[in-house]
């Protein structure tokens, strides 16, 4: 494959006019590469797919993987819009922009994989686990946010399996269908715990409508911000699923996809540094919990939070949108956020 373009500047708008048109984890990772070989950066690739520059103990790390794949941008005077032009494209961007700048004052600057769907942050892990940090900020979202929290998650994909058959002649033979309706009735009518979430973001089954599916399915996605919490819904789910099969006399297959862990390891240090950090350019930090590729850091007990630094919105939507003049605003805040915890 030829070397990737490299850009005379490494100013956030004109990185995030390039990086949000490449399709594939593998080709932005390529890219992301040329361009901090480019700036005379030595430059790592692991075997996954992440890229990485320098040996600080402080980790700033912007995830590659889209949602959708990204296409060609529609460039308004104040917006650019496309599907994945803001998640996290932007987040790249910024980060990128000043990779040669804080790489010499003690930051490792990486760029991670399967942070987004069934990725179960495998990057991100691998980062921390081979580069052992002391501390870890996720660059990604909107400003003037601040993910201090991270939400822990379960997610599970659940097969009701049966003969299958004519839809005529087989027509006393056991369906599939009925058992995964009750299931989906049931777990949207449940009681969840505070502060937390339940959605079944995939469903499937059949070949015909003339014929009696063999299997059918779903897949879910379980949050929360307490473990507790979350280990108490995902029980009940469970309980759900396998009630219904057991009613309408149907296998039940259950396949877990991935985990996410709730908790927070964020200090006070590093949340006084973003609120400073914001304050000094106009703006008030909200302080928010989610799921990005900091939990990798939370679950290893390693302090991280993650800093939001572009503005936009329609995340996951194939009309997402940033404005793109804000990725400046956003790479001012991230240096200053620096700055001020290397300071302490």
């Amino acid at each position: 494959m030829s070397e990737p373009t490299t850009l005379t500047t490494l100013d956030p708008v004109a990185l995030l006019g390039v990086i949000a048109e490449i399709e594939g984890e593998a080709a932005r990772g390529e890219w992301v590469a040329a361009q901090m070989r480019g700036q005379g950066l030595e430059t790592n690739q692991d075997d996954m797919g992440n890229v990485w520059s320098g040996k600080g103990s402080l980790l700033l790390v912007a995830h590659l993987d889209t949602v959708l794949p990204p296409r060609p941008l529609r460039r308004e005077k104040d917006r650019w819009y496309g599907p994945a032009v803001g998640d996290n494209s932007s987040g790249v961007a910024v980060l990128l922009s000043l990779a040669p700048e804080v790489i010499p004052k003690g930051c490792t600057v990486a760029f991670s994989v399967g942070e987004e769907g069934l990725g179960n942050l495998r990057g991100a892990r691998r980062l921390v686990q081979a580069l052992k940090p002391s501390q870890v900020v996720a660059v990604d979202g909107y400003l003037p946010g601040v993910v201090s929290r991270s939400v822990g998650s379960q997610r599970l994909r659940a097969r009701f399996i049966g003969p299958g058959g004519h839809a005529w002649g087989d027509r006393e033979t056991t369906s599939p269908v009925p058992a995964l309706g009750q299931a989906l009735s049931e777990m949207y009518a449940l009681k969840r715990p505070a502060e937390s979430s339940l959605n079944v973001g995939r469903v499937w089954g059949g070949e015909a409508i003339n014929a009696i599916p063999g299997e059918v399915g779903l897949e879910l996605d379980l949050r929360a911000l307490e473990a507790g919490a979350l280990a108490q819904l995902t029980t009940e789910v469970r309980e759900i699923l396998m009630e219904a099969a057991r009613r309408f006399g149907v296998r039940l297959e259950l396949e877990p996809l991935g985990e996410r862990p709730a908790g927070m390891t964020t200090t006070p240090a590093m949340l006084e540094a973003a609120r400073q950090a914001y304050l000094e350019v106009g703006l008030e930090a909200q302080f928010t919990a989610g799921s990005t590729d900091a939990s990798a850091a939370v679950e290893a007990g390693i302090p991280a939070l993650t800093l939001g630094t572009y503005r936009g919105g329609g995340a996951h939507t194939p009309d997402e949108w940033v404005e793109p003049e804000s990725l400046r605003l956003g790479a001012e805040v991230l240096r200053r956020f620096i700055h001020r915890l290397k300071q302490r």
